[in-house]
């Protein structure tokens, strides 16, 4: 095969290259050059002085550039050697020009070669390169998805809510600190690293070095920011690329990264965490956060499930403008109830005790998240109608000093994330001590979200009850990537009785009266 941009070498003078896996190899003189050749049917990357025939080379269908600065860039492999002596492990080296005339001229020209050298279907020790300009990323991520996605977090006014979140970036540090002894002298990955803050509170505990990966415009950003924090910044590197499609020159002892959604789960960034601990992270390397939890309740709200119902009201008109619009009610009806609801509750909407589901970030594969299938199981607390199914999540950073976990549940300090409800638009009626089953089933989709399906049945009750089956039962089919985020409250209530339990508390038998009588009375002003 023959490769046009290479029949002729293209040789370029540095200043230096540092050899970071064998620095007794580096090389420092005014005759380092680097050559783009085309050697044995691989295109190769070689390093050497001029008037020596020592030196090392990289395969580019392997092989990354990343900048760290105008005149210093570092350039990754997954296999070290040139084409006849290639081995299993990465290698890398921080490459210094004289001038950025000479720098953008080598980027311009590496680009170029790589271009050329990355074939469908090649094979690599971390996964298959299949094309240039096409990663595994983007063969399960739809392009307009991925494309507002990064745009929505390359924006700093996006970054800032997220910041100004005090309980989810005040746990971070928190974790981080209390936990030194896990960063000091580590080598930290931070997977999707927005702004930088982590990668900096990285650096705060000690880390020896830390690699700030962000794929959107951010990145540019975080670079500005750790700059400007000039004691850490020596010890970071921030990599502008996607967890699939990069090489780092070292495995990492720490992965930290904030990949949670609504629900968790939602954005599927936590696909790229775990893929992230696949290709970078160290045998017995920690995970900040390490687990997770979707916490469930079923719930009574009058108030919410009568406001989602008279939005199709609209529809029900049979002379609008001399119009009738009745044959778009149902639809609108069905709209409606298909968005879940993010927003702040009362805990004592909750009518049983709440259950969790595990997801170990430690152990989960990138294909078990593609579907999410959790059976549920509750006992009525009260008598009353049920509207759908509550959620929440928390996470555990499970450090060597400190276990610090981070809640968004309800009556807890709200965070940018809130609560999501699942609204049924047939409720079902329960008695107290009435069995409650069903099935949370979570379909991965290519718009970076899920599809989620909810069932929720009320079993037969009182004597005898263990004969029946069914009473009734009611299911609704949601996107998660179109949510009705409600932030007007509903109805106050009351304050001067504590909130009750959710999560791992059982509701006391002395508060299910108050409930009661707070439902009997949401009621009656309907």
């Amino acid at each position: 095969m023959e490769i046009p941009s290479l029949n002729k070498q293209q040789e370029f003078t540095l200043a230096s290259v540092t050899d970071l896996t064998s620095p007794d190899s580096s090389l420092s003189s005014s005759s380092v050059v680097a050559t783009f050749s085309y050697v044995n049917e691989v295109n190769e990357l070689r390093f050497q002085e001029s008037d020596s025939s020592d030196g090392f080379s990289f395969d580019l269908s392997s092989t990354q550039l990343f900048k760290l600065g105008q005149l210093q860039f570092i350039c990754v492999a997954d296999s070290s050697g040139s084409a006849m002596e290639k081995s299993s492990f990465s290698r890398g080296v921080v490459i210094k020009f004289r001038d950025e005339k000479e720098s953008k001229e080598f980027c311009d020209s590496f680009e170029e070669c790589k271009k050329d050298s990355v074939k469908q279907g090649s094979s690599l020790p971390n996964g298959t390169v299949v094309s240039a300009n096409k990663s595994k990323f983007d063969d399960k991520i739809e392009a307009a998805s991925a494309k507002m996605y990064f745009h929505y977090y390359g924006q700093l006014l996006h970054q800032q809510n997220m910041l100004q979140d005090y309980v989810r970036t005040g746990t971070y540090h928190a974790a981080v600190m209390e936990n030194r002894s896990d960063f000091s002298g580590r080598v930290v990955v931070d997977v999707g690293a927005g702004s930088g803050i982590l990668s900096l509170f990285a650096a705060l505990a000690g880390a020896k070095h830390v690699y700030a990966v962000e794929a959107s415009e951010m990145a540019e950003y975080a670079r500005k920011l750790i700059a400007g924090n000039p004691l850490l910044a020596e010890r970071i590197t921030v990599i502008k690329g996607k967890i699939e499609d990069i090489e780092l020159p070292e495995k990492a002892d720490v992965l930290i990264s904030e990949p949670m959604g609504t629900l968790l789960v939602n954005e599927r960034m936590l696909e790229t965490y775990v893929i992230a601990r696949d290709r970078f992270l160290s045998p017995n390397g920690k995970m900040f956060p390490t687990v997770g939890r979707i916490h469930m309740a079923p719930f009574a709200d009058e108030f919410l499930f009568v406001e989602m119902a008279n939005k199709a009201l609209f529809w029900q008109q049979q002379n609008y403008y001399g119009v009738d619009l009745t044959p778009l009610y149902v639809s609108a009806h069905q709209g409606y109830f298909s968005q879940p609801v993010v927003d702040a509750f009362d805990p004592r909407l909750l009518v049983a005790p709440s259950m969790f589901h595990l997801i170990d970030f430690t152990k989960m594969t990138e294909e078990q998240f593609y579907e999410i299938d959790i059976p549920l199981k509750f006992t009525a607390s009260v008598c009353t109608r049920i509207h759908g199914l509550a959620c929440w999540f928390d996470v555990l950073f499970d450090g060597s000093t400190v276990q610090r976990w981070f809640t968004t549940a309800p009556g807890a300090p709200t965070t940018h994330w809130y609560q999501i409800r699942c609204v049924l638009s047939q409720p079902i009626h329960v008695m107290a001590g009435q069995e409650i089953t069903g099935r949370l089933h979570l379909v991965a989709h290519s718009a970076q979200s899920y599809t989620i399906n909810l069932t929720l049945s009320a079993k037969m009750w009182g004597p005898g009850a263990n004969q029946g089956g069914i009473l009734q039962t009611s299911s609704c089919k949601l996107d998660l990537k179109e949510p009705y985020y409600r932030m007007s409250q509903p109805q106050v209530y009351p304050t001067q009785e504590p909130p009750a339990q959710s999560q791992d508390i059982h509701i006391h038998s002395d508060d299910l009266e108050e409930v009661e009588l707070l439902q009997q009375t949401a009621n009656a002003q309907l």
